[in-house]
């Protein structure tokens, strides 16, 4: 690995009926340092809906043409395996994750076949994808097969970039903000001061928002501190850029 300590934005959950959500974070992000790339964490059917309406096409395009880039982010975002066997696969796929951890319990043949699915819905729209991350970060022995038999480039999980090409791994904390509840909120905050300092001498950084998070000031504003913060000593970078500083 070679370069400076490299930071990392993503917006997860992008699809069209978060497209304001989405629009309002990379915004905000911009007001801090307008030449921040980001890697945007596209659903191609979110929650089964397959509309593709043209104001969404042409934001993802504007962002492209910036030098942002896109990753396969599932296909519906949904946890619809069998119904969880022990109390904690319960708790990691219906309590900390609401049903969203799409891969949290897949078969390989059934990750392959969301993974292909998926890559034919940008193919369609010609756009680029290089690399998958799994909703929630779940990723289960199947889907890890899977992975490592595709042809994507990196994946992430929520701690540990993964180079999927030559299998390098390196821990690379992510900031992130749970906002169900006030409780969460106000532990959020203070937990993510406390990583983004545990974390200052690691080679990578990343901060994850989700849709969500611009519906709450307070959370954007600490996000955008801790941006303005890091970016002091930190280069930022796509994860594929990221992926390709790992010899």
């Amino acid at each position: 690995m070679s370069g400076a300590r490299a930071l990392c934005l993503s917006i997860h959950d992008v699809a069209p009926c978060t497209l304001d959500a989405c629009r309002r974070i990379a915004q905000a992000v911009e007001s801090v340092d307008a030449t921040v790339p980001l890697t945007l964490l596209v659903v191609p059917r979110y929650h089964d809906d397959t509309r593709a309406p043209a104001e969404y096409m042409a934001w993802i395009e504007k962002r492209l043409a910036r030098g942002d880039e896109l990753a396969l982010h599932g296909l519906t975002h949904r946890d619809e395996a069998q119904t969880p066997r022990t109390w904690g696969e319960h708790v990691r796929r219906r309590m900390y994750t609401a049903g969203e951890g799409e891969f949290a319990a897949l078969s390989r043949e059934e990750a392959v076949t969301r993974m292909e699915l998926g890559l034919e819905w940008f193919a369609e729209r010609g756009w680029p994808v290089r690399g998958f991350v799994a909703p929630a970060w779940l990723v289960s022995r199947g889907s890890w097969d899977a992975l490592h038999d595709s042809g994507f480039l990196y994946t992430t999980t929520l701690g540990r970039f993964h180079n999927l090409r030559n299998g390098m791994v390196v821990r690379a904390p992510t900031v992130v903000y749970s906002t169900r509840s006030a409780w969460r909120r106000a532990t959020s905050l203070a937990w993510n001061e406390a990583l983004s300092h545990a974390g200052a001498a690691m080679p990578l950084l990343r901060i994850g928002f989700h849709p969500v998070d611009a519906a709450y000031p307070h959370v954007m504003a600490h996000a955008l501190k801790l941006l303005d913060h890091l970016m002091r000593d930190r280069r930022a970078l796509t994860k594929s850029a990221f992926a390709r500083t790992l010899r």
